[in-house]
């Protein structure tokens, strides 16, 4: 149900939600219960602090001290970092969360809901996506990680023209189908692979355009028999990703034959697969863990250091390989802004990629039709080596996402809904979004801050709102990670 409040009973409101509904709000963190959720206070991250105090400087020196590095200004650098500095700010809205028992309450602030960029929201990212994974899309077959890297004189393309990180998915996926289906000798077989695209490294200084990949350690078949991947050399997967790579950009017009007869005359050529991490078919905890860590963060609060005195950040992580040696670097603000931006996605760029038999089109056709029983089909002659699993009687089961009270349980062990005074159910029942009612609840409350210059215009003290709406709902889609 939805109530619009129109300008006639706007005194009866403001009187209602300042001096009845709010008494028993308690901004200070000092007396809070242990085990109790409680909002986040963004400005008190490390990172807010240091983009609200230097992105202006930044964004100003851009074209001087980073175009030629980095490439022109993106306007997405600019729209992601305005909305997380907004993330978690009651000035830009809030929900009410009220206990139907006590009558206990609190405010909780709208999230930017970034992706790749903001750490409280990207967490929750994570973890819908990894139960996603874990629940709706694998299937109880052996799994592997795969790394495919480029070298660094063919980076540049991809920095320049992102769109390339697609066609780079894809020849990725075309290796592995060719190498599985050679090495088992299964022509018509197919393996499931989830695939992120990553940009970055240890310390974000260089864009390094990698694809880290949760792939079936095998073939399906339609029949629904699964061939399990034996041991095998990487070095034919290799040759054949960097034979398709280079065939790619030539064909897109980057590359010439000179660079690549250059490239092929090296010792090592800079290309690169990994697949050490296995996951064992019913190892549930390894898969969502290895889907978590896929599709991780560009960067860590916990690893950042701001110095606000001295405009320094120091950033710690895995120790540097080479002579030089160093588990942290130390970046001017300025700097640390622009390694973490470049690695921004642009607007609607899908960052993961589904292949094979975890494709969204053949995930919905088994939906549809169901898969075959392995005695509608005649087994191939495979090698004795290889093992084969039935999974055609499994179907997995279409689990929604995690909501925001469920990331907050999995993350906390604590139930934000439940009342901190009478352990009673909690609702959010009310969404105010009008500006003037924010800034009068809020100045109420005492915990209105001074103006910064990313606020809205001035709002006038007195006078009438045009119109509020608010939604009674017993739940609430967006969400918020604790820093």
């Amino acid at each position: 149900m939805t109530r619009v409040i129109t300008n006639d009973i706007w005194a009866g409101l403001i009187f209602y939600l300042a001096y009845c509904s709010f008494v028993q709000y308690t901004p200070d963190m000092s007396n809070t219960v242990s085990g109790v959720y409680h909002p986040r206070d963004p400005t008190a991250s490390p990172l807010w602090n240091l983009l609200n105090n230097h992105f202006d400087d930044f964004e100003e020196s851009y074209e001087q001290k980073y175009e030629r590095k980095y490439g022109y200004f993106r306007s997405v650098i600019k729209e992601v970092v305005e909305e997380y500095l907004q993330c978690g700010d009651l000035k830009d809205g809030f929900a009410r969360v009220r206990c139907q028992d006590c009558g206990h309450q609190y405010l909780l602030a709208f999230s930017c809901q970034g992706r790749w960029f903001c750490p409280s929201c990207h967490a929750k990212k994570v973890l819908q996506f990894a139960d996603n994974v874990k629940e709706n899309i694998l299937y109880p077959v052996p799994h592997r990680q795969y790394v495919f890297s480029n070298p660094i004189i063919l980076r540049v393309y991809f920095k320049y023209d992102r769109q390339l990180l697609t066609k780079l998915c894809h020849c990725a996926y075309e290796s592995l189908l060719e190498f599985f289906r050679t090495t088992i000798g299964l022509s018509e077989g197919v393996p499931g692979a989830v695939m992120t695209i990553h940009t970055f490294g240890e310390y974000m200084q260089k864009y390094h355009p990698h694809l880290h990949a949760l792939v079936s350690d095998g073939l399906f078949r339609k029949s629904g028999t699964f061939y399990v991947m034996p041991k095998a050399d990487l070095t034919p997967l290799e040759e054949i990703f960097r034979a398709k790579v280079l065939k790619m950009l030539k064909a897109e017009g980057k590359i010439g034959d000179a660079l690549i007869n250059n490239l092929m005359s090296w010792k090592h050529t800079g290309f690169s697969v990994h697949n050490g991490v296995r996951i064992a078919r019913d190892d549930e905890e390894g898969k969502e863990n290895l889907a978590q860590y896929i599709i991780r963060n560009t960067f860590s609060l916990e690893k950042l250091n701001y110095v606000e005195e001295t405009g320094m950040v120091i950033y710690h992580s895995k120790m540097t390989p080479g002579k030089n040696k160093k588990n942290f670097v130390i970046y001017k603000a300025e700097d640390f802004i622009a390694a973490i931006c470049q690695h921004i996605p642009e607007k609607f760029f899908q960052m993961v990629r589904y292949f094979g038999f975890y494709s969204n089109k053949c995930r919905g056709m088994r939906r549809k039709e169901g898969i075959l029983r392995p005695g509608d089909e005649p087994l191939p002659e495979v090698p004795a080596d290889v093992d084969i699993i039935d999974v055609s009687q499994y179907n997995p089961p279409r689990i929604p996402s995690k909501t925001w009270r469920e990331c907050i349980k999995k993350i906390w062990k604590f139930d934000p809904l439940q009342c901190p005074n009478c352990s009673g159910q909690m609702k959010i029942v009310s969404f105010i979004t009008d500006p003037l009612l924010i800034k009068r609840i809020l100045k109420h409350l005492g915990i209105w801050k001074q103006k910064s210059s990313r606020d809205p215009p001035n709002l006038p003290e007195n006078g009438p709102a045009e119109r509020v709406f608010e939604p009674f709902l017993d739940d609430w889609p967006a969400y918020h990670v604790p820093d």
